[in-house]
């Protein structure tokens, strides 16, 4: 009898006062085999608009780069940014409709335009608005250092700290995630990438 394995990760979002702050581990796994030790799972969507994913990253790469082209398309009907509701109401109709062959990925995707918002997306499409989210088999240990140390309104240095206690969380205990923290930072003017 043959097994399907779904791989393992960690990705993590925060809002801070002035951007969202999204990170990830670089791990690939599938069962006990390490397929990967560098493979990005955070992705620049447009200008404005970030996410990052656990589960099948080959999914989500397609995922993303339909939405970089439907996003521009929309951002040269409506002539501004677009924002972030409506890339992740794009990625929702787009998971939505492939349900009974579903993309096995989640999704975190959030970014600024007049204000900080963060979406968490299932296989299937459900959109979960939230200040800060973890997704992946590594979510719960990384909830657990978010639950208690996230506050509203905490500064872009300090959520880039508290994604990489987070992260590191979650790498400690779950066999799944490691290999080191990949980090992606959306503001208004522009947007930044960390490795650590």
């Amino acid at each position: 009898m043959s097994y399907m394995y779904m791989p393992g990760a960690t990705a993590v979002g925060v809002t801070c006062d002035d951007s969202v702050v999204f990170g990830s581990e670089r791990r690939i796994a599938y069962g006990h085999l390490l397929v990967s030790k560098t493979t990005r799972k955070t992705f620049q969507l447009t200008s404005n608009v970030g996410a990052a994913c656990a589960g099948l990253v080959a999914d989500m790469q397609i995922l993303a780069l339909q939405i970089k082209a439907l996003a521009k398309i929309r951002r040269m009907e409506i002539r501004r940014e677009v924002p972030p509701n409506t890339i992740a109401k794009m990625m929702s109709n787009m998971m939505y409709d492939r349900r009974f062959f579903p993309l096995l990925t989640q999704v975190i995707v959030g970014g600024f335009v007049d204000e900080p918002k963060l979406y968490t997306l299932d296989p299937l499409g459900s959109v979960l608005p939230d200040e800060y989210a973890a997704v992946g088999t590594g979510a719960e240990m990384a909830l657990g250092v978010l639950d208690p140390q996230y506050t509203t309104g905490i500064s872009t240095d300090d959520g880039i700290e508290l994604v990489k206690k987070a992260i590191n969380a979650a790498s400690q205990r779950d066999a799944s995630s490691g290999d080191g923290t990949d980090i992606l930072v959306i503001k208004s003017d522009g947007s930044q990438q960390l490795t650590s």
